[in-house]
């Protein structure tokens, strides 16, 4: 798969904001990593698949609810309120991006480490269980 050089950029900026989110979690709820966290993390996201699909993804109908949560939480993060603001925003990233969860799960299963521990009998219920993955019955 190729990039080109805006996704790449895309891509760095996404997993800075994923870094210092991370960060602000860790540091207890520090709002500027938060609120830097949160623009790396739009950035990156408007580089890698467009302006365009970007405001669609956001403006479908059916996760109008993620969408405003979502924003709504980083406003939150912005209005020194990071706790509830990470809650409400952590709710809205699950509502939008909670149908790609099963494909990363097969994608980390196909891992070499990664796939052998997520396979692990009790985890592996536990990870289907949060994936949402369907067993089949034969």
């Amino acid at each position: 798969m190729w990039l080109t050089d805006a996704q790449k950029i895309g891509v760095g900026l996404t997993s800075f904001g994923t870094l210092f989110m991370f960060l602000g979690v860790v540091l207890f709820f520090d709002g500027g990593l938060l609120a830097l966290g949160n623009i790396l993390f739009i950035s990156g996201l408007t580089l890698i698949i467009g302006p365009q699909k970007t405001f669609y993804f956001f403006a479908r109908k059916n996760k109008l609810r993620g969408t405003i949560c979502f924003f709504g939480g980083i406003l939150l993060v912005f209005f020194k309120r990071p706790l509830i603001g990470m809650i409400v925003e952590t709710f809205g990233f699950l509502n939008l991006f909670g149908d790609f969860f099963p494909v990363v799960l097969t994608f980390l299963r196909q891992l070499p480490f990664v796939g052998n521990f997520l396979n692990l009998p009790y985890i592996r219920t536990v990870v289907d269980r949060i994936a949402g993955t369907r067993q089949s019955m034969v």
